[in-house]
């Protein structure tokens, strides 16, 4: 079979995934069913087609609106298709069509759904990282990259990081500075991608979490009381851990000899 079908195959594929993660993203923060009922409109209230509902393509098609009442749909709806179709066929390019390749897929819109839950909602939903962090270490028997006991010390490591940070932060503010949602985001992290994984990331999200920051808190009248959610910035620190970490700590090893 030719390899751009089976990348076309996988890319579309992760489309559709990428239209259910939607469903979650919605859905779980309102402790909804995520398969019942249909998709349906949120102004008109209409069942969405079938025929309405194929990622990008029916987006494009209806021009954005939805077919019945005509209301803008948001962007957001195909840029998260896109991101699951673009990650199906970035874990295939770098892993093939591997048990490792489906593990990591997983992993990745697990992060994909937090990061768009915790903008919208500022909450890390417990029914993803509690049953993720057995899911994960049960996982890690199945990767060649990491043993179960470097799994423990990840899970270990990623929400006692996280615990000891809130703490300190607590007893020296008297204010509550990280979520519970964020150490347990870390915990199921760290089953996955163990100790290094949980530096490395932790390293990223702070990096990039005070950049960020510091560029809204700048175009914001709220200044340093504006509440910046860490959950999309712990999950692009894992994304990017699972893709280039290794090359990465590497490189940046080698600059510090």
């Amino acid at each position: 079979m030719p390899l751009y079908f089976i990348e076309t195959f996988i890319f579309i594929f992760g489309l559709c995934i990428g239209s259910f993660l939607n469903v979650c993203i919605f859905r779980l923060p309102a402790s909804e069913s995520i398969v019942h009922p249909r998709s349906r409109c949120m102004n008109c209230d209409n069942m969405i087609a079938l025929y309405d509902n194929i990622p990008i393509f029916s987006y494009l098609w209806l021009k954005g609106r939805c077919r019945h009442c005509g209301v803008k749909i948001g962007f957001r709806y195909p840029t998260v298709e896109l991101l699951g179709g673009l990650f199906a066929l970035a874990t295939f390019l770098k892993f093939g069509i591997t048990l490792e390749a489906l593990i990591y897929f997983v992993f990745i819109i697990s992060l994909l759904v937090v990061t768009f839950i915790d903008l919208d909602h500022r909450i890390i939903p417990d029914v993803i990282t509690l049953p993720g962090i057995p899911i994960f270490f049960a996982a890690s028997f199945a990767l060649p990259h990491i043993t179960y006991k470097d799994s423990l010390i990840g899970i270990l490591a990623g929400g006692g990081s996280l615990y000891l940070v809130a703490w300190v932060y607590s007893l020296l503010t008297k204010k509550e500075g990280m979520g519970g949602g964020d150490i347990k985001l870390l915990a199921m992290m760290g089953a996955l991608i163990g100790l290094k994984g949980v530096i490395f990331t932790i390293f990223v999200s702070s990096l990039v979490g005070t950049l960020s920051g510091l560029a809204v808190m700048l175009q914001s009248r709220k200044g340093m009381k504006l509440a910046v959610p860490f959950g999309p910035f712990l999950s692009l620190g894992g994304i990017v851990y699972v893709f280039f970490g290794p090359q990465l700590i590497y490189w940046y090893l080698n600059l510090l000899r």
